[in-house]
């Protein structure tokens, strides 16, 4: 599939040329003694910019019916006017619905198709040339972020950054706002998570030899940690889409799951049914089971032996509670199934911040007076009623006693907590250091003498 960019100033005058002249050529071509199919527009890409060809590179790249239009689209490419991109994989950005305010993180943005869509999307409109948002690209693989480089580079936008972090721990970066430090929240999070990757087996064929369903229970920890990671940075209000190339519920539904579940409200899967019309789709499920690679299948978590509990986890299972399952709206996620309109399988889930996630919302501080202590007297602080302090004296404590004492409002302050719903953060993974890397950008300060020159 090939996608013409939205921020392209001659974007029509490509897609004339495109329909009405290379197109055209191929009306009636053979190839090998194989007709050349005639490439058709993705229905539910806007403005008839995405169109889906049979052609192979193979094809292109050696049939000499067809050199002109190969030498056209690798010279629009490197230009950044023409993408090549998987039909599926233009989805998620679709649905992020950015606008050229946003503040937008790509946690796992490798290769780099999906950013390059996310960047054109903040250059979509003419009047705004240098648009306020920006797109922050994260790869844990520093080699692939040089792929992230180099689309970056075929668009010559400054709306860019890459950055090398593990996505599941990816630190908060601070703003300066009228002279004080902020943590950054994003208005937009695209989480193109690693998955098992069995939505393309169709082009994939290391997939039929490698796939096991150990895969998925092997990912769906990572999964879980880095929309977690995600939708703590998001912005109230805010929108992320979660998806992978998978269609296994372990990987899809029931990260979604697990993580409204834990977000007590916070979060909630916004219905997209009216977005991309022309896009063939099916609901989320709600019921499956969980099967291990040697075939034993499982409905749920109380079935699994202890000794096999390191592989499955109960998060992995459907919710059991009919009024919080419903209230979930897993059915509003969408599954994109390979034969509908000829493309690979996908899950995408478009979520919404309504609050803060409970473990991060500020836990109100207990304001008591501890005892002061006057010679063999202890002396502690009281509300007469009036608004001002009396003092009381009192015997002085004996050691065991007092630590008591401290102990129980320890204990009260806990019990505070857990009535006003607040939760201690989930296990987070640490970041792995690899030793030296080199970075992909290298960032001068103003007055460094090497900047004039460059300037």
């Amino acid at each position: 599939s090939l996608r013409v960019s939205l921020a392209c100033s001659h974007a029509k005058e490509i897609l004339h040329c495109l329909k009405e002249k290379y197109f055209r050529e191929l009306q009636d071509l053979e190839v090998d003694g194989q007709k050349v199919e005639m490439p058709q527009s993705l229905s539910w890409y806007p403005e008839e910019l995405a169109w889906h060809t049979n052609l192979s590179r193979k094809i292109l790249r050696k049939s000499p019916q067809l050199e002109k239009f190969h030498q056209f689209l690798v010279s629009e490419t490197e230009c950044g006017n023409i993408s090549r991109q998987e039909a599926v994989s233009m989805i998620p950005p679709l649905l992020l619905d950015v606008s050229p305010h946003h503040k937008i993180l790509d946690m796992c943005a490798a290769p780099g198709s999906k950013t390059a869509q996310l960047i054109e999307m903040l250059h979509a409109d003419m009047n705004v040339p240098f648009p306020k948002g920006f797109v922050i690209a994260n790869d844990v693989d520093n080699k692939r972020c040089y792929l992230l480089v180099h689309q970056a580079k075929r668009l010559n936008s400054p709306c860019i950054m890459v950055v090398n972090h593990d996505a599941s721990s990816i630190p908060n970066l601070q703003i300066d706002v009228d002279g004080r430090k902020e943590i950054l929240f994003y208005d937009r999070i695209l989480c193109d998570v690693p998955c098992s990757g069995d939505g393309t087996m169709r082009k994939n064929i290391d997939v039929w030899k490698k796939w096991t369903t150990q895969n998925s229970l092997q990912l769906h920890g990572l999964q879980l940690r880095i929309a977690t990671r995600g939708v703590e940075q998001l912005a109230e209000g805010g929108r992320m889409v979660y998806s992978t190339c998978s269609l296994n519920p372990i990987e899809n539904e029931a990260v979604i799951a697990s993580l409204l579940e834990k977000s007590q409200g916070a979060l909630e899967l916004a219905d997209v049914s009216s977005e991309l019309p022309g896009l063939k789709r099916m609901p989320g499920i709600t019921k499956w089971k969980v099967m291990l690679k040697d075939g034993q299948w499982f409905e749920e978590w109380k079935d699994v032996p202890s000794n096999r509990q390191t592989q499955i986890r109960p998060t992995m299972f459907p919710v059991k509670d009919e009024e919080k399952l419903k209230a979930m709206n897993l059915e509003r996620c969408l599954r994109i199934l390979p034969h509908h309109q000829n493309t690979g399988g996908f899950f995408v889930a478009v979520l919404i911040k309504k609050s803060p996630m409970p473990w991060n919302k500020r836990q109100p501080k207990v304001h008591q007076k501890l005892p002061q202590k006057t010679g063999d007297t202890e002396v502690t602080a009281a509300n007469s009623g009036n608004g001002s302090d009396c003092i009381i004296e009192e015997p002085r404590l004996a050691e065991n006693e007092e630590s008591k004492k401290i102990q129980e409002l320890q204990n009260s302050d806990a019990e505070q907590k857990k009535k006003e719903g607040v939760c201690g953060p989930p296990p987070s993974k640490k970041m792995k250091l690899f030793g030296f890397k080199e970075d992909p950008f290298v960032f001068l300060p103003e007055d460094d003498p090497l900047f004039l020159p460059i300037q």
